[in-house]
């Protein structure tokens, strides 16, 4: 192991993140994925070829209980990563014991990495996360591969950060309506959600990333970049301020449709 990464193990807080036992991390659903995906510039398969555990004066802020190892993996796929990558690279990790108690043996794992590189150290990653080693699956795979696809997208879906305003309109028969909310993103790109209800029909709604509303777009699928966006950047209710110029029966409706829509996405995790 190089000086350079025992040096780099001691300012624990800047050069290491914490993860999991990776079998534990496995099972992580596809929000939880994505929380790492979108910081992470690259995301890789590794094999892992050696594993050293440092000793306790190399591995300052470490979780009680758990254990750092430096590890030299060999790429195996490289589903996100400008520039590439080299045949070998090496990182920090921490994990916890194995069911027996013990360090667990990383020798020979397969895992998927989500990582940031290390300036001016070719081939050095960092973890962006505690549980940013996770065993490599089928499922796991193919979902980050979908994310890292979906993330440099040019029509990839903004980054939520609030609500706008909402509007409430009734129809011209008993029952018939139509709410549109009007969402804020990190980008300034244009998203709405409108519902449209019809009389002996269930509500429907839908998406728009652009200024045009399509009231013929489907809702968002599930485990979608889009949808994480939406379950997971959406408040829980509107704000009073969205509604501030609705009529309170016009409020009562566009809330009533709000939850719609907080209802056909699910919960984020």
């Amino acid at each position: 192991m190089s000086a350079a990464l025992v040096a780099a193990a001691a300012p624990a807080a800047s050069q290491v993140q914490q993860a999991p036992d990776p079998v534990a991390a496995a099972s992580s659903g596809f929000a939880d994925l994505a929380d790492l995906a979108v910081r992470a510039p690259i995301v890789a398969g590794v094999e892992i070829r050696r594993a050293v555990r440092l000793k306790p004066a190399e591995a300052i802020g470490v979780a009680a209980g758990e254990t750092r190892f430096f590890v030299e993996a060999d790429l195996v796929t490289l589903l996100r990563g400008k520039g590439g990558l080299p045949a070998r690279v090496s990182y920090l990790v921490d994990q916890a014991p194995d069911a027996r108690g013990r360090p667990p043996r990383l020798k020979g794992m397969r895992v998927l990495l989500l990582a940031t590189p290390v300036a001016g150290r070719p081939g050095e990653l960092q973890l962006v996360g505690r549980d940013a080693q996770i065993d490599w699956t089928p499922v796991n795979e193919q979902r980050l591969r979908m994310l890292a696809t979906a993330l440099v997208a040019p029509d990839a879906p903004p980054t939520i950060t609030g609500v706008s305003g909402a509007f409430h309109v009734p129809g011209s028969l008993p029952g018939e309506s139509e709410t549109q909310i009007f969402l804020t993103t990190a980008s300034a790109r244009p998203v709405s959600l409108s519902i449209l209800r019809r009389p002996g029909q269930e509500p429907r709604w839908a998406v728009s990333l652009s200024d045009i509303v399509d009231e013929t777009a489907a809702t968002p699928v599930r485990d979608t970049l889009l949808w994480y966006r939406l379950a997971c950047g959406l408040p829980a209710t509107l704000p009073e301020a969205a509604t501030a110029a609705l009529s309170p029966e016009e409020n009562a409706a566009a809330r009533a449709d709000y939850a719609v829509v907080q209802a056909g996405l699910g919960r984020c995790r």
